[in-house]
């Protein structure tokens, strides 16, 4: 699969089979996702795997977006997405580098996510990025260190739907020339 077949062939799953996703799988495609680029190579994306009772205490969690919750009840595993807050944005000696603050590390961990989701779509699996939740209440449940911050959850599996491609904009409507 091409590069372009892949962002091409991706689509957000929300319905699964019950099939379990291997713990071997999910390192192989963690190992790939590893390779996504940050800031000044900080790598500051870290992957919480969640299975079993606790998926379903974390899917309680989701009342802003009940729709969530059901996501979540059906995939047979869930990807907690965090960062390691401090880093990205940073120089050395504790200033920003750029105007931006410390927003930028929301931007690493979008790049991880979407390296994540396309190293699954490449093994076969279904993705859909989440983020309407409670954070803090999951943040407790998972027993997220302070130092880090949870910014996304990942449903992941076997897709049990092929939704097609959503419209999209021309590239004359995305791109212009100065």
């Amino acid at each position: 699969m091409t590069a372009k077949e892949c962002i091409l062939g991706r689509r957000s799953i929300r319905k699964f089979t019950e099939q379990p996703v291997s713990h071997e799988v999910l390192e192989d495609i963690i190992g790939t996702a590893a390779f996504a680029p940050s800031w000044k190579n900080t790598q500051i994306t870290r992957y919480i795997a969640i299975e079993g009772v606790m998926k379903t205490k974390v899917a309680a969690c989701t009342s802003k977006h009940p729709g969530n919750g059901v996501i979540i009840q059906n995939a047979p595993m869930l990807i907690a997405v965090t960062v390691i807050k401090g880093r990205c944005g940073y120089e050395r000696d504790g200033s920003f580098t750029t105007n931006r603050g410390d927003s930028w590390q929301m931007f690493d961990a979008g790049i991880a996510s979407q390296s994540f989701c396309l190293a699954a779509h490449e093994q076969g699996l279904g993705t859909v990025i989440m983020g309407i939740f409670d954070q803090e209440e999951i943040s407790s449940l998972l027993e997220i260190p302070e130092e880090r911050e949870l910014v996304a959850l990942i449903a992941l599996g076997y897709p049990a739907e092929e939704p097609v491609a959503p419209k999209r904009k021309t590239v004359e409507d995305l791109l212009s020339y100065k």
